[in-house]
């Protein structure tokens, strides 16, 4: 059974929509800015920017939505109806139809805020939807409900690997016969006081204050950590047979996903990347093909100097001479790193890569590593004609390795 992918949707620091967010990823936009709210300065934060959503929700939602769901909801429900319209908002029987989302922290803000409300002004005072808005759980239910999705609305929180994973589940539960439509993807809000001076405490965000749009290099000889983003995508999956049914429009075949574990480090990847690798390997042997059907990977790049490395002794570890001959994106240059969220944007970007054959740049690549030798994407670039394998590479704390695939059609 093929699956393929008929809906695309996003929010990010680049464009309220998916197409807005791949018209400035093409045209080299950087989303990254500087924090002008004022908790920036109350909390004597070390870091001042942040790729923010580039349209506030609450411009897109009912004002009555976004007082009962948490940021990271608000997002994942604009994501998930605009990847469901772009579908042609299929006819699918409520019981066939799943929800596979993704979150990295889920509620932070709900959980914060009403922990400040407790301090300052009592119990009596904390909202009755602070549990249902703080679950990491919330997003998934929000879009289940709203799509009358009965077929299971599952939830993985796997760091920054989960959304990635949450693709390589609805392609599993659409195979096994589970469902016969999925939406698929992930949400993040965590530009907030706390997981901002967390990711500062332990080097891994970038110190370029004075420098937002330039801040994320991966592969860069001067990189020196991410940039936290916001916002979400989604993507519509369905079995080729049921998609070609309703006259669908496809972008891609999902030849599949695997999900692997260092076992190493709580935080740091494992050096030589071999559960990585593994992942990789799995995901290319679903298609059916070989290492040398690959032509372009979306990497995981985060701009970290350690981790940056792993991935590619990751690589090299799998593809060998042939990781020569494929090209490159790391797009977190360009949106900045939306943690749980951010495997099914740099998956949309992946299918609309192989839709378009048109591949998306890296930018603020000024010199590149040495011990990085990859062919990294710097301007758009076509793909070239005839089928075309392409990864979308998630790496998260607790050792969590996620990879999708995808391909022509």
């Amino acid at each position: 059974m093929k699956i393929v992918v008929t809906g695309l949707g996003a929010t990010t620091p680049l464009g309220g929509t998916i197409r807005e967010s791949w018209t400035a990823l093409l045209a080299g936009e950087s989303g990254a800015s500087t924090l002008l709210q004022e908790w920036v300065a109350q909390n004597d934060l070390p870091i001042t920017f942040a790729a923010q959503a580039k349209v506030p929700a609450h411009d897109v939602l009912p004002r009555v939505q976004t007082k009962r769901l948490d940021p990271s909801s608000q997002f994942a429900l604009i994501a998930a109806r605009e990847a469901w319209a772009d579908a042609g908002s299929p006819e699918v029987e409520p019981e066939r139809l799943g929800v596979d989302w993704a979150t990295g922290i889920g509620g932070v803000w709900t959980l914060l805020d009403a922990w400040d409300t407790l301090r300052e002004r009592g119990p009596r005072r904390v909202l009755p939807m602070t549990v249902p808005m703080l679950m990491p759980n919330g997003p998934a239910a929000a879009i289940g409900m709203d799509l009358h999705a009965r077929a299971g609305s599952r939830t993985v929180v796997s760091a920054c690997a989960s959304s990635t994973e949450s693709i390589a589940n609805a392609y599993e539960h659409i195979r096994s016969g589970l469902a016969d439509v999925v939406i698929a993807g992930g949400s993040e809000a965590a530009i907030h006081p706390l997981p901002i001076a967390s990711f500062a405490a332990m080097q891994a965000l970038s110190k370029r204050n004075d420098d937002p749009a330039h801040a994320s290099r991966p592969y860069d000889l001067s990189r020196d950590g991410f940039v936290l983003g916001e916002g979400g995508a989604a993507l519509v999956l369905e079995s080729e047979e049921h998609a070609k049914a309703r006259g669908a429009r496809i972008y891609a075949e999902v030849i599949g996903g695997s999900v692997t574990s260092d076992a190493y480090h709580i935080t740091a990847p494992d050096p030589e990347g071999s559960a990585a690798a593994r992942a990789m390997r799995e995901a290319i042997a679903l298609s059916g093909g070989s290492i040398t059907d690959v032509v372009h990977i979306n990497a995981h790049a985060t701009s970290t100097p350690v981790g940056d490395i792993a991935e590619y002794n990751a690589l090299r570890r799998v593809f060998g001479d042939h990781l020569d001959n494929i090209a490159v994106s790391a797009t977190k240059a360009s949106t900045g790193h939306l943690l749980g969220g951010a495997g099914a944007v740099e998956a949309a970007f992946t299918v609309l890569a192989l839709h378009e054959r048109t591949l998306p740049p890296t930018i603020n690549l000024v010199e590149q590593d040495p011990e990085i030798p990859l062919d990294v994407v710097t301007s758009p670039r076509p793909l070239g004609r005839g089928d075309a394998l392409a990864l979308s590479n998630s790496f998260g704390f607790g050792g969590h390795n996620a990879v999708a695939g995808f391909r022509t059609i």
